[in-house]
């Protein structure tokens, strides 16, 4: 059973509470800043077992009837394609996702706001498509005068150049698929149209990592410095808290780097003093309040922190990051005292695609292991072959060994795997015919339908989730859509599955 380290029923009511008073600060209106992921926050359940991936939309059902979200998105993500790496989709995708997952929870989002539009093709596909489903969209231009020259920033020129954005509620919530979306712009965009009205709103964030009464280097706060090595961000002692309050807490460099600007930005708008006094006061999140188990969230924090070296690797094999952006991530992996070799399913998986080596057993000259650890810390381990990829034969394995059935039972039929290769083979001319996670799937369910070794064997797929996996090669497409459906944790070396640049 995996222990816990989070109770979220303590956040959610910390978090309520916390927002709630923030508010109430404020005569008219409140625009909170919401940071992270608004919904799937997997980073957080990672690094915080018992987090509930989805607790911030537990919060935002709680706060509906007094909240509008607005969802913005830069542009230049829009144009490069921009991935988030836990979906394996572009940022332009996840904003449809999010808007429909809001829906899902009985949320709709108010508006869409492109910042930083510069006219491009396609940022005007995206705008269009979201028109012609009746989303209102804004779009901002990047605000002149930034960061410098707050006269400008703060005039019809800067800020005053964005279209107002109408919402109704007292709590303006404004949230993105990343950093760098714009946020902070919009939120300090709408302050001056309000002020410019009359309205005397406020300004707030909420940003789950770092946590601010966590030590500097507690392994939680590391693992977020971890997760954005490639946006450079570290985490600093908050001079301005320090100085203010003879207190010690945790920010990250850009919001302390940016507060003296932000402070008199919000001065130059509101025309007083500022409310806040460091960057830690304008924040909200209760995060650190819901850990009950600091062992528990340590350990969780250093394996995260591993699992991103991995995936840093692999990017830079596919081009996505720089050399620097992985030696900083095995830099921050070493000051916290861990290794890879700590990720115990390492070492299985290279074992087994050894022997897959020795026995001459691969597929195309390739041998790839697998090895996943079971939640009762049982490892298992999967090898290609000419009729399955790696992934496919160590999930077969790991449901044989949960649902107890002898290794000599098979639970697909031959005639299904065979149907399958003819169908890539002979009329999709398919280059490996070899089955991956998605299509292995497939056939597990058609045979489940006759046997009943594969229905037991199928219905013990749902146990996955949270397992730990690592494979010797990079997974084809198809094999990290099926694991990341199982829900489990993957790395992989920084190796191609296929000789093939186009397959691999």
């Amino acid at each position: 059973m995996k222990k816990l380290g989070f109770d979220n029923d303590k956040y959610l009511k910390e978090q309520l509470t916390a927002i709630l008073e923030r508010v109430k600060m404020f005569d008219n209106k409140l625009y909170l800043e919401f940071g992270g992921k608004i919904i799937f926050d997997y980073h957080a359940s990672r690094v915080l077992p018992g987090f509930d991936p989805n607790v911030k939309m537990r919060l935002l059902q709680q706060l509906k009837e007094k909240a509008d979200i607005i969802l913005c998105i830069y542009s230049g993500d829009i144009e490069r394609r921009k991935v988030r790496a836990d979906f394996g989709i572009t940022y332009d995708v996840d904003a449809f996702k999010l808007i429909d997952d809001l829906r899902d929870w009985g949320i709709d989002v108010t508006a869409v706001v492109i910042t930083r539009f510069e006219n491009q093709p396609a940022v005007k596909i995206f705008r269009n498509k979201l028109q012609r489903r009746g989303i209102k969209v804004y779009t901002h231009i990047f605000t002149k005068g930034y960061p410098t020259e707050v006269d400008t920033i703060v005039s019809d020129q800067g800020y005053g150049a964005n279209e107002h954005i109408e919402t109704k509620h007292p709590l303006v919530i404004v949230t993105g698929p990343g950093p760098g979306s714009g946020k902070l712009a919009t939120c300090l965009s709408q302050l001056y149209h309000d002020y410019r009205k009359g309205l005397k709103s406020g300004y707030s964030k909420f940003e789950t990592f770092p946590i601010w009464n966590l030590p500097l280097k507690h392994p939680v706060n590391v693992s977020y410095e971890s997760a954005t090595a490639d946006i450079k961000d570290f985490n600093m002692i908050d001079s301005f808290h320090l100085e203010a309050y003879n207190e010690k807490v945790v920010n990250y460099n850009r919001d302390i780097e940016v507060f003296p600007v932000l402070k008199r930005i919000l001065e130059k708008i509101t025309g007083a003093e500022a409310i806040y006094k460091s960057p830690t006061d304008m924040g909200v999140n209760r995060a650190g309040f819901g850990i009950i188990d600091d062992e528990v969230v340590s350990e969780a924090s250093r394996q995260e922190v591993i699992r991103r070296v991995f995936r840093y690797r692999c990017e830079y094999a596919m081009g996505f990051v720089d050399k620097d952006t992985v030696q900083r991530a095995e830099l921050i992996m070493s000051e916290l005292g861990v290794n890879l070799q700590d990720r115990k399913v390492v070492t299985k998986a290279a074992e087994v695609a050894l022997e897959a080596q020795q026995n001459g057993k691969g597929n195309e000259g390739v041998f790839c292991g697998a090895a996943i650890e079971l939640l009762d810390k049982t490892i298992i381990t999967g090898k290609n072959s000419q009729l399955m990829h790696a992934s496919s034969s160590l999930i077969l394995n790991a449901i044989k060994t949960l649902a107890s059935i002898p290794d000599n039972i098979h639970l697909l039929s031959p005639a299904v795997i065979e149907s399958i290769r003819e169908l890539k083979k002979d009329i999709l001319s398919a280059k490996s015919v070899s089955l991956d996670l998605e299509e292995t799937l497939i056939a597990l369910s058609i045979s489940a339908a006759t046997n009943s070794s594969a229905k037991v064997a199928m219905d013990r797929l749902k146990e996955l989730k949270g397992c730990q996996v690592h494979m010797t090669h990079m997974p084809t497409p198809g094999d990290e859509a099926g694991l990341r459906r199982l829900g489990v944790q993957l790395t992989s070396e920084p190796n191609f599955s296929s000789k093939n640049l186009f397959l691999g």
